[in-house]
């Protein structure tokens, strides 16, 4: 256990934003998944900058890497544009 009042609110406060970090980070492969599943290439390409700005947001608050945003976006532009 800590020792010192100051070690003590430092868990708290790491434990609170992992926990509000893991809420967006599943909430995002949540929306890739969806995205992805998609056949209909008019949904697809509706839903895809609100998921675009998703990432770019995670990314730019460090939940989750800028190149990890910049690839999932990069892929998903492309399963977009196979879609018929």
């Amino acid at each position: 256990m800590a020792n010192h009042k100051s070690s003590v609110k430092r868990i708290r406060q790491t434990e609170k934003r992992a926990l509000h970090n893991h809420y967006y980070a599943k909430t995002m492969r949540n929306a890739v998944r969806k995205l992805r599943a998609m056949t209909n290439k008019e949904e697809a390409a509706s839903l895809y900058p609100k998921v675009q700005k998703m990432l770019d947001k995670l990314a730019k608050t460090n939940i989750i890497h800028k190149n990890k945003a910049a690839n999932l976006k990069s892929s998903l532009a492309k399963h977009i544009n196979k879609l018929g």
